[in-house]
């Protein structure tokens, strides 16, 4: 069974948390984005909708802040990948920084299950490590931006093939997929 798509109000279509989290500014690509960590409330249920900590963790206006920085080079990282470009140094630099912070510590819980426990400082240092694993390992030649016009989440193409050209196949795919039979049929 896979896990949803959207938790919590959150899209978790990246295939990695660290894509996930540059996800949570909507409509990044048009005039009027929306940030949807805009609270220190808003990264707690984050973290709890990706499945980074079983609880909110009490994240304050400072980590909203660590965040929001940690998210945005990301991002931009990411979409270097993507594009076959240069790594932007001071982003490299930042999230390198996270990185060397002191992760939160993994710990078998009650219901046996591994969760990540600590502070939400903690949890953005293991996000960064994910992050530096994936934009400087095996797949960070597979990273893709959706090709949906509006959308601009970045996700991990895992396909046989290479050749995924959508976020989610259930959202920009089908519409994409609707637009062309739309078309194809206007044109008959």
């Amino acid at each position: 069974m896979t896990k949803a798509e959207i938790r919590d109000g959150f899209k978790f279509r990246g295939g990695s948390p660290s894509l996930d989290l540059a996800a949570t500014v909507t409509g990044r690509l048009g005039a009027a984005p929306r940030d949807l960590l805009a609270a220190p409330a808003d990264l707690d249920r984050w973290l709890v909708a990706a499945e980074l900590a079983p609880a909110a963790p009490g994240a304050t206006e400072g980590n909203l802040v660590q965040a929001h920085s940690l998210r945005e080079a990301l991002y931009r990282l990411a979409l270097s990948r993507a594009e076959g470009t240069a790594l932007p140094e001071a982003d490299r630099d930042l999230l390198n920084g996270f990185a060397a912070l002191p992760a939160a510590p993994l710990q078998l819980g009650a219901d046996g299950r591994a969760h990540l426990s600590g502070d939400v400082r903690g949890l953005l240092a293991e996000l960064a490590r994910e992050g530096v694993s994936l934009l400087g390992g095996d797949f960070s030649h597979r990273i893709r931006q959706c090709e949906g016009p509006s959308c601009a989440v970045l996700f991990v193409d895992t396909s046989r093939k290479g050749e995924r050209r959508w976020c989610s196949m259930s959202a920009c795919g089908n519409k994409a997929k609707a637009a062309g039979f739309r078309a194809r049929e206007k044109s008959q």
